[in-house]
């Protein structure tokens, strides 16, 4: 069966489109313009699922039609001459919507549209599922994900085998696989492995297949063309020609061949009425050929900067053939102009005027759809309906006797079938002149030159690291800074090390490890390496895996203070009368843990409870205002629930040891080399502990920076990190004072702020990376406008994230080279409550995004019913558990279950959602059996284990989460008194710790680094008006690039944002 099919397209819910984009409308074009397949567009947006739940049916397998009713409603606004019918074919539609995935590889930044297309409903679901948990696909029918090309394939392959993925426009110069702006040079390197999937190229607008035939390696792809609708009338501009059975099987197995019998070919637009054909500005009137640009060495005449590259010279750029030479095998393609264009012609008006309407109407009415009328019509025919001129016309589009001005740098060209004034419009014809003598005039000083100069992108200088080795083992020391290098090697001593941030503090204590297995020959069984978080310890491994190797990590003890405290209790759990098989419990089962125990206490007095037993335990040998007959009820609780709570893992271990003198000799023999990183965090009870540990003469190694001691309310006192010479004798102490992170100006500036704190013992940090990029300092009239500034700012920054961005001039089209990706971003916030009108920022401007701090996802309360049972199978005696999980399937595993087994099976038996119950499996997949480390993973994870680096997404989170990590670029919002430092009601704030909270903040950065403040803010149900945060005044002026507030109110005398057309 022929079949015309145009599969990319959009609905309502995309960006710059027609309201008029809806299944009905789609359905009513389709018929006009003689098309049959109808790509759904945006099957990643969940309000356009439902509208396809609620408009279409299924028809031919794989494919859908418009219910009955509809049907019968379009029909009457369709004219009887292009209506469906069985010999011409009636409308289906097929499930497909473009992805935009903004993200970085290869240390650029990547902007590529995809369409992907699925065989059914259910699988449109559960993509959406898919792409939920990676971005926002709620605020736009094209969604923007921080997801490499490859990634998103993969994904889709692994919802349905029969999903297809084609690159979509593949030459735009932005958001396109090989664009000259931020695309690859081959499919290969943009794919990788998954490259054999890949079968079918989409030509876009700017580009015909001689354009694609010029490079060799795009033989193996079928080309295709779609229309990319931005509105019902531009439907089937472009479309790709069929002869075979009606299916969505059927139709991709065409692709996938490229047999001309089943593919016929493409409908094109001439290449150069798109809009980035040639290169250009549009705002200095340059529209130029790749000669031309390049004997400008790629910059405009008029205004100095690089014009924009069009596809045109992006393909001259990768084409191994000559201009002419035909492919083997190649289909056939038709470029056509659309009727209404050649009608606006004929007729000297506008393509949208009403007189051409007026005559498109009867021209459908009489000679039936457009496709037919310009490709397929009799001339004849056509003359005795429209007139020998249109016959004419068509007669020279069909033979390709056109005039082209062709389209640049976001301007659509423009393609003339007449030479005569009076059979043109007069409009376009000065257009097209205008645009020829601006041609002219600035082609005269360049089209004499032969030089071929390459477009020079100055990427901005990434920051200077030690000099790495070719052999790790063999050079450990090659690789450091000599402060470095004196740490790894002071080994006969005591040690403590001030790391100021971004020092190299982690490659500092990884190499005295590896150091001594490689140089001193301690065992690895004999380290115990010790960090606050999973993530850390886990970098540590990674590191150390690459020193020392696999094996050998894998015998040396890396484990967060808790990890370590409940391996130690259970090995000897029966020193204490534990339950070796304990669980742990979340701060919501701890309470309902107590609220049984103290059936008299209110919910308030409950948390109080907690809050003393949690004091009590951080440091034993303080006062404590706990009731002890209350604890020992506690205590008894937990013993009965067989569990205990994230306090005991320090406060057991330092009992066991201090009360079993023959554990501790055991423990002391087997652990001789301490390592303990962020050390200015410990408290009491851990000091304890560490104490413990060393007194049988094991060498200990500490490492942190008390300027960014920020857990003091947590119990954490970095008074021990200062006197750590009076509790270890003898101890040597040294300074890391070079920084790889930051440039020098934004070190200066936290520096400044730091100082006036007292008690100081780091020294100042230098950078060999310096820029004179100063700090932004931005003031905005509200909490909203200070959001809106950084998503703009974000948006600038990536170099726009949409042609809405380029077209609207939200960003400017400078063509700057992109340097940034979503994922080199951070905005930090004091309290989580910060984050709402950024959320809602992001959201409308479709960013990705994700937030750390907030409820993680082990925390869900319907993933911690399914916890529950999976703690249950380790623990059947915890009744706590088994209340929690109830009986909601016997409680049974197949005998050598992995891990992720159980947690598909407590998923389940949770009521989980098949996607969060997808999200369980693959956290649990790495642990093969070992349920319990998983449970324990889930227990006595940080805010700082939530935050994934590989996802291509703007981060938010607070002050206290960013800890550790670093950005690029880092948005500090709210810097305002109240805010920075944190006033508590009724408290009078530690302005110290607060200090410090803000220096770990501004030391995340390592490019740019943005504060902003706004001047009323609405939180906890309130306005407030604050002043600017009092530790913006402690950097001084030099530094700072202090910008003018911008009012709520727009000036007279300022443009309006331009009207966009829609495609």
């Amino acid at each position: 069966m022929r079949l015309t099919a145009d599969l990319h397209i959009h609905s309502h819910y995309a960006r710059a489109t027609s309201k008029d984009l809806d299944f009905p409308h789609l359905a009513k074009w389709a018929q006009i313009k003689g098309v049959q397949i109808v790509g759904t567009g945006d099957i990643a947006h969940p309000g356009w699922l439902a509208e396809m739940h609620d408009c279409l049916e299924p028809a031919e397998p794989g494919l859908f039609r418009l219910k009955p009713e509809l049907a019968k409603a379009v029909a009457a606004q369709v004219p009887a001459a292009c209506r469906s019918t069985a010999d011409r074919g009636e409308v289906r539609f097929l499930l497909a919507g473009e992805i935009s995935s903004i993200y970085k590889k290869g240390g650029q930044t990547r902007k590529v549209h995809n369409v992907i297309f699925a065989p059914s409903l259910p699988a449109v679901a559960a993509i959406q599922a898919r792409l939920e948990r990676i971005g926002n696909i709620r605020s736009d029918g094209r969604p923007i994900l921080g997801l490499p090309s490859r990634d998103l394939l993969e994904i889709i392959l692994e919802v349905a085998p029969d999903c297809h993925l084609i690159p979509a426009h593949i030459w735009t110069p932005w958001f396109s696989l090989l664009g000259s702006k931020s695309g690859y040079d081959s499919v290969e390197e943009c794919f990788e492995d998954l490259t054999p999937h890949i079968f079918a190229l989409e030509t876009g607008l700017s580009s015909d297949p001689p354009m694609n035939w010029r490079v060799s390696g795009l033989d193996r792809y079928t080309l295709v063309s779609h229309s990319d609708a931005h509105s019902p009338p531009k439907l089937a501009r472009e479309a790709t020609l069929f002869d075979c059975d009606l299916s969505y099987d059927a139709i991709f197995a065409a692709l996938r061949s490229g047999d001309p019998a089943a593919c016929r070919g493409t409908i094109e637009f001439f290449p150069e009425e798109g809009k980035y054909h040639h290169d250009g500005h549009r705002k200095c009137g340059v529209n130029w050929k790749p000669a031309t640009t390049r004997a400008h060495s790629g910059l405009c005449a008029v205004c100095g900067k690089p014009v924009t590259v069009g596809v045109y010279h992006r393909v001259e750029e990768l084409a191994d053939r000559p201009e002419g030479q035909p492919k083997a095998n190649a289909l056939p393609f038709y470029s056509l102009i659309p009727l209404p264009e050649i009608l606006g012609e004929l007729l000297g008006v506008g393509a949208g005027s009403k007189k051409v309407e007026q005559e498109y109407d009867r021209l459908l009415a009489a000679l039936g759809p457009e496709l037919a009328i310009l490709l397929e019509l009799p001339l004849a025919e056509i003359a005795q309906t429209g007139g020998e001129k249109l016959a004419a016309g068509i007669g020279r589009m069909r033979r390709s006797e056109v005039s082209a001005s062709a389209g640049y740098d976001g301007e659509y060209g423009v393609i003339k079938l007449f030479d005569r004034p009076d059979q043109a419009d007069p409009q376009m014809m000065l257009f097209a002149m205008a645009m020829a003598d601006a041609k002219q005039t600035l082609d005269a000083g360049g089209q004499t030159q032969d030089a071929h100069p390459t477009i020079v992108q100055r990427p901005l200088p990434s920051v200077p690291e030690p000099p790495a080795s070719n052999h790790p083992q063999s050079s450990i020391l090659d690789a450091l800074n000599p402060a470095q290098r004196a740490a790894v090697l002071t080994t006969d001593r005591p040690l403590i090390i001030v790391a100021g941030p971004g020092a190299g503090k982690t490659r500092t204590l990884t190499a005295r490890i590896a150091h001594l297995i490689d140089e001193k020959g301690v065992a690895p069984e004999a380290i115990l390496a010790i960090t606050f978080t999973n993530k850390a310890a886990g970098e540590m491994a990674e590191r150390l895996r690459g020193m020392v190797g696999p094996e050998i990590t894998g015998r040396i003890t890396i484990q967060t203070f808790h990890a370590f405290g409940a391996h130690l209790l259970r090995r000897y759990a029966d020193r204490l009368a534990l339950d070796p098989a304990f669980v742990l419990l979340c701060d919501e089962e701890r309470a309902a843990l107590a609220r049984a125990a103290f059936p008299d206490l209110n919910q308030r007095e409950i948390s109080h409870l907690l809050d003393l037993i949690s004091a009590a335990k951080n440091d034993p040998d303080s006062p404590s205002a706990i009731d002890q007959a209350r604890l020992a009820i506690y205590t008894a609780a937990l013993a009965a629930a067989h569990a205990l709570d994230f306090d005991d893992l320090i406060a057991l271990p330092v009992q066991l040891l201090h009360t079993q003198p023959d554990v501790r000799a055991e423990v002391q023999a087997r652990y001789r080399w301490i390592s303990v990183d962020e050390y200015q965090d410990i408290n009491a009870v851990q000091d304890r502990l560490l104490r413990l540990l060393t007194a049988g003469g094991a060498n200990l190694c500490v490492i942190g920076d008390p300027d960014q001691a920020i857990y003091g309310f947590r119990g954490a006192d970095y008074r021990y990190f200062l006197h750590f010479a009076q509790a270890f004798p003898g101890a040597a102490r040294l300074q890391l004072s070079q920084n790889y992170r930051s440039t020098q100006m934004i070190l200066d500036a936290a520096t400044q702020v730091i100082a006036r704190n007292p008690d100081r013992a780091a020294a100042e940090l230098f950078s060999e990376f310096v820029d004179d990029v100063k700090l932004d300092v931005h003031p905005a009239p509200t909490d909203k406008a200070e959001a809106e500034f950084i998503v703009h700012q974000i948006e600038q920054m990536v170099g726009g994230t949409s042609y809405f961005s380029l077209d609207s001039g939200r960003v400017a089209d400078d063509t700057r080279p992109v340097e940034y990706a979503f994922g080199d971003f951070a905005v930090l916030y004091r309290l989580n409550a910060l984050a709402r009108p950024l959320i809602a920022a992001l959201e409308r401007s479709g960013i990705p995004y994700q937030t750390v701090g907030q409820t993680p996802f082990f925390a869900r309360p319907a993933v911690q019913i399914a916890l529950a049972g999976m703690w249950l199978l380790h623990n059947p005696d915890s009744t706590i558990h088994r209340q929690r999980f109830g009986e909601r399937l016997p409680l049974a595993a197949a005998p050598g279950a992995s891990v992720r087994e159980i947690a598909e099976w407590a998923g389940q038996a949770a009521g989980l959602d098949e996607e969060t119950r997808r999200q369980l499996a693959a956290r649990a997949q790495p642990f093969g059996s070992d349920l319990r480390a998983f449970l324990e993973m889930t227990a006595l994870g940080s805010e700082a284990d939530f935050y994934d680096p590989r996802a291509d997404r703007v981060t938010l989170m607070t002050l206290h989460a960013a800890k550790g990590l670093e950005f690029p670029v880092v948005f500090i919002a709210g810097c305002e008194e109240g805010l920075l430092p944190y006033e508590r009601a009724g408290e009078q704030p530690d302005v110290a710790e607060e200090r410090r909270l803000f220096y770990v903040g501004m030391t995340r950065a390592q490019r740019k680094l943005v504060l902003s403040h706004a001047r009323r803010r609405f939180l906890f149900g309130q306005f407030k008006e604050n002043p600017r945060s009092r530790f913006i005044a402690d950097i001084e002026t030099a530094l700072l690039e202090l910008q003018k507030r911008v009012g709520s109110k727009r000036k007279r005398s300022e443009p309006q944002a331009q009207q966009l057309s829609l495609f």
